[in-house]
């Protein structure tokens, strides 16, 4: 209770006892009004205080019950997803998974694409590592070894192979090279923060390798090619600023303030499973006391846990609701329907934070095309498309941009006559540099533009395949291989590769961590659980720590006023 309401308590008190004395003294009409008006008035504040403890007792209690068992996965998960590399090796086999995380019909983007060694030799990769397949995509080679164990190292951005026949690999953790003699790969031994590689191209002699911070140029000799970092240059008009989802994702996993920030999510992580915990033992306990009791069974275990687990969930909750209620709150801007309010939005760095980096290119590139026409090559990056010059590497935006989604492009493919394939989660478009006029290619019709600012589109594509006959096929997240403009369907994954494909543990974390897993059973309307268990938890907090103040102040006013009372 506020201690202004405290002294309008007392004051219409002293008001009632007054008037009360002046109805036993002098029975008048306008005394016994006065008495009557100020008790109604002292009664309604009584009530008012008393049903605002009751209502925050409601908002803590029965929602936080629910979100318990909820707040249990989550703070979990949250760590697996926040330490990936740490986590990588571990896996689970999609077998044990239900049917949407199976890799049957190519979709959960187990594919990205191809490269056509020889017309019955064909090279495909994706989440699935690389595999050798024949020209009818019938039989299946595993060409994964000297890759870590695990399914998340064997992700596979790109797939190239230089003018003399060495193999490169761009992944998840690193650039590799094949070394043909014992069919393995090896890791290049490259210095960098971010280890996400996400495309290979060459030119003449020359490797150019792309993560996502820097350009790396090299001559091409295999295993013996030695790479140069480059830091691209800043463009015209360049504006220090990221995305205010970038900003948002980071101040929710903590990566914002580097690994101690991490680790500090980490450990709210642990405080919400502990306050989960100790919130439901002492929801069933006191009932489970009463039974005991009733049938004269010990209780006293039973008591002293129910005692530490209110005390400790109320300290606990009072120390950390603060960064608990913004914890939550940061989480459901992650995820639709909230991350259309940020997608695109940009903003400045935080100062001194893991954001504010002297490369202008920090964690902004995504993949790089050469055009042998124009002797130049494209850039895609998050702040849109760049032409880059062979010679000085200096990016220059271009001024017609392909649609692509905030998650990032996932084609960049020649089409012949300067046109260019663009795919990401908003579709698959034809792009000319020059025209302006894109194609939504699966469809033949003239991009018009997203419907209602959707982050997604009709296809979720996540990479092209190519055969050896000339035929494309689009691959679709949840639809799998897709025909473009053909009849000829492309086989499914046989039985073989579907037994040994996996899913590692940071992305069955991130299925349940966004509540994609449930999707089987909620439908479409999976996608509220996020946003729900957001707002809710930032309620429960608030509530909580709200009804702790109420008692605890209760709780010392009564041993101030016992004070009082032994120094009178």
């Amino acid at each position: 209770m506020h201690q202004r309401g405290c002294y309008f308590l007392c004051l219409t008190g002293l008001f009632v006892v007054r008037d009360d004395r002046k109805m036993s003294l002098h029975p008048k009409r306008g005394a016994e009004e006065g008495g009557t008006l100020c008790f109604l008035v002292h009664l309604c504040v009584i009530n008012l205080f008393m049903a605002k403890g009751k209502i925050f007792k409601k908002l803590h209690r029965w929602p936080g019950l629910i979100l318990s068992f909820v707040l249990l996965y989550y703070g979990l998960t949250g760590i697996f997803l926040n330490h990936r590399e740490f986590f990588s090796s571990q896996d689970l086999s999609r077998t044990t998974l239900p049917d949407v995380y199976s890799y049957q019909q190519w979709g959960n983007s187990s594919l990205k694409g191809n490269l056509i060694i020889s017309p019955d030799s064909i090279l495909i990769f994706g989440n699935i590592g690389v595999w050798a397949t024949d020209s009818a995509f019938s039989q299946y080679r595993s060409i994964n070894a000297g890759f870590p164990i695990g399914a998340d190292n064997r992700k596979v951005f790109d797939l190239h192979r230089d003018n003399v026949g060495n193999l490169y690999a761009a992944t998840q953790f690193g650039l590799f090279g094949y070394e043909d003699s014992v069919k393995e790969w090896r890791k290049f031994p490259l210095d960098v923060r971010i280890k996400r590689f996400v495309a290979i191209e060459t030119v003449g002699d020359s490797l150019y390798v792309l993560n996502r911070s820097y350009l790396f140029k090299g001559r091409a000799q295999g295993l013996n090619t030695s790479f140069q970092k480059v830091e691209l240059a800043q463009p015209e008009n360049f504006r220090n600023e990221v995305t205010l989802l970038e900003t948002v994702w980071q101040l929710h996993s903590g990566e914002v303030f580097g690994l101690p920030g991490q680790f500090f999510v980490d450990f709210l992580g642990l405080i919400t499973i502990f306050l989960s915990v100790t919130g439901i033992l002492y929801f069933f306990f006191p009932d489970w006391i009463k039974k005991r009791k009733r049938k004269r069974k010990s209780i006293e275990k039973l008591v002293n846990s129910s005692r530490w687990s209110l005390k400790w969930h109320n300290k606990t909750g009072a120390w950390f609701w603060l960064s608990l209620a913004f914890l939550f709150f940061t989480g459901i801007f992650l995820r639709p329907p909230f991350l259309i309010l940020i997608g695109y939005s940009k903003v400045s760095p935080i100062k001194y934070s893991h954001l504010d980096q002297p490369n202008p290119w920090y964690d902004k590139l995504r993949d790089i095309r050469y055009d042998h026409e124009r002797e130049l090559f494209f850039l895609s990056t998050s702040d849109g498309m760049f032409t880059l010059n062979k010679g000085s590497l200096e990016p220059q935006k271009c001024e017609i941009q392909p649609p692509v989604s905030v998650m990032g492009i996932t084609v960049f493919e020649r089409y012949g006559e300067g046109a260019w394939l663009i795919g990401s989660f908003s579709g698959l478009f034809l792009w000319h540099p020059a025209s302006p006029q894109i194609i939504d290619f699966p469809k033949g019709e003239i991009y018009r533009g997203a419907p209602s600012g959707r982050p997604v589109g009709m296809f979720k594509v996540t990479g092209m395949i190519n055969d050896p006959s000339g035929h494309r096929y689009m691959v679709d997240y949840d639809q799998g291989v897709l025909p473009l403009y053909h009849n000829k369907s492309f086989p499914d994954a046989p039985e073989s590769v579907v037994k040994q494909t996996r899913m590692s543990l940071w992305n069955l974390s991130l299925e349940i961590h966004t509540g994609r897993f449930f999707q089987t059973l909620l439908g479409d309307f999976y996608i509220l659980i996020v946003p729900l268990v957001g707002l809710t938890g930032v309620m429960v907090v608030i509530s909580g720590y709200l009804l702790y103040r109420k008692r605890y102040r209760r709780r010392k006013r009564r041993r101030i006023n016992g004070l009082n009372i032994l120094r009178d």
